[in-house]
């Protein structure tokens, strides 16, 4: 893989004698985070939980699927795209919330998610998004955000606001708590903002505990690095453990700084796999993926990926980056990228179905010690 510099701001593809400006996605930028309007008021989801029901989610054999928008659920205008292009529903739609912006817990987008049948993600995020406009250089200088200041308690009322919320829904969630930490991008980092080696998992692990101590049992913790790259700090350095996490999340894209040329998704993320397999038992769940378009190769790799997946039963689902940032991601972009794509869903390993009394899948994969 090719070394990422520190101040790129884009990749140059040729492709055909035309150079396509592909900005590189090493990280899975999110959008900012979005206030509801008060008079904006999402119904209550309302179900029976059927006594001793033990059906996980995904179940055995099978694995889900889901979708990432920029705006979430407060403009599901890619969420329906996403849906028209696929053809059916998917199971897990994930959101972000920057902690600078939503200061305080609002259940609106989680019931909004879970309405609509599906487990809601949350991609919790300690910093202030504004910063996304600044360059890669400085966009990561965030001394408020700094690690040492989490685990410190400096957060620890608004934690628990948030953990008293979460618990306040009555059904499952899943948190993907400072994803992307082993690149530099992010204050959360340890390679940035002044932080220092062992700062995240100490952070990662306070944040949890606080969280278990007010009862908010409800929550699937999604530990989500980038995928490796030269340069990149050690997985092993930064993960929390087995104890603190319940599912490994990757992200990932074919057309980012430093995977402009065509690559499959085993080239993408084959190194990656090895490292998390070594340090960990739990679930993988691909928690952000898209491809680019730009050399006419977008529906190729959609076909790549939904062939793959299925020989990787470490790998219990994936959720698809549905916008336009660097580039247009969506599915819904071309009739050749939406067939390719309903076409691989349809195979019976991606009819997983959803419901708030399933469990999630947690526990450890096979051959190893419970």
């Amino acid at each position: 893989m090719i070394t990422l510099p520190r101040l790129m701001l884009a990749a140059l593809l040729l492709v055909g004698g035309y150079t396509f400006v592909v900005a590189p996605r090493v990280a899975a930028e999110t959008g900012p985070a979005v206030r509801w309007e008060t008079k904006r008021t999402e119904p209550r989801p309302t179900f029976t939980p059927s006594p001793g029901r033990q059906v996980t989610f995904p179940p055995a054999g099978k694995a889900f699927f889901g979708v990432f928008t920029s705006r979430g659920p407060a403009d599901l205008t890619e969420y329906d795209g996403f849906v028209a292009a696929a053809g059916k529903r998917p199971q897990v739609m994930m959101f972000s919330q920057g902690w600078a912006v939503a200061k305080t817990f609002d259940r609106q987008p989680f019931d909004r998610i879970m309405n609509r049948g599906m487990l809601p993600m949350l991609g919790w995020e300690p910093w202030n998004f504004r910063s996304e406009s600044k360059q890669d250089s400085s966009r990561g200088n965030q001394p408020e955000y700094r690690l040492s200041k989490i685990s410190g308690g400096a957060y620890d009322g608004y934690i628990k606001a948030w953990a008293a919320g979460v618990k306040s829904l009555g059904y499952p969630v899943a948190i993907r708590f400072a994803h992307e930490m082993n690149g530099y991008w992010y204050p959360w980092c340890e390679s940035a903002n002044g932080n220092r080696k062992g700062d995240y998992v100490a952070a990662w692990r306070h944040v949890h505990d606080l969280f278990e101590a007010a009862g908010a049992t409800n929550v699937t913790w999604v530990w989500s690095p980038n995928v490796a790259y030269d340069g990149s700090t050690p997985l092993q350095q930064l993960y929390p453990g087995d104890d603190y996490v319940d599912w490994v999340g990757l992200s990932g894209y074919y057309g980012t700084g430093g995977l402009e040329q065509y690559q499959t998704f085993d080239q993408i993320y084959r190194k990656t796999l090895t490292s998390v397999t070594a340090i960990s038992k739990r679930p993988i769940v691909v928690t952000e993926v898209a491809a680019t378009d730009a050399a006419g190769r977008k529906a190729e790799w959609i076909t790549d990926l939904l062939k793959t997946l299925p020989k990787h039963p470490e790998i219990i689902g994936f959720l698809w980056y549905e916008s336009v940032k660097e580039t247009d991601w969506r599915i819904a972009a071309t009739p050749a990228a939406s067939k390719a794509f309903a076409t691989g869903i349809s195979q019976p390993y991606f009819s997983a179905s959803y419901a708030p009394d399933m469990v999630p899948l947690v526990v450890r994969r096979s051959g190893s010690t419970p």
